[in-house]
């Protein structure tokens, strides 16, 4: 399996279980890692053939940027759904980032790791 990554895709988004993570939004940031068999794509040198990971990173910022959700891992869920409609995506790693988290002790990170693949 071969794998195609886009790390520290930023974009404003309202999750959260707080009603000022709600109304104020954070930036949350996403990782991923798609699996795939590049060999086609690279054998005719043809996007049709791969997966677009200019189309991908538009589609997950409208997950991020769209409707609210209490939980990163629901976040994470959706952005891994999303990316498994691509035909030639076999499985998806997603890690999304909440560095804005609402506590109350210094940290650098918070995340949610996840591994998807088709049935």
């Amino acid at each position: 399996m071969d794998r195609v990554a886009l790390r520290g895709l930023r974009v404003r988004g309202h999750h959260g279980v707080f009603e000022r993570e709600r109304e104020q939004g954070q930036t949350f940031v996403v990782d991923l890692v798609l699996g795939l068999d590049t060999r086609p794509a690279a054998a005719d040198d043809d996007l049709a053939k791969t997966v677009h990971y200019g189309i991908v990173a538009e589609e997950v910022a409208a997950v991020v940027a769209g409707e609210p959700v209490d939980l990163i891992e629901t976040l994470a869920q959706r952005i891994a759904d999303q990316c498994l409609t691509h035909e030639v995506v076999r499985e998806v790693e997603v890690v999304v980032h909440k560095p804005e988290a609402p506590i109350t002790v210094p940290f650098d990170d918070v995340t949610i790791t996840i591994k998807r693949s088709r049935a």
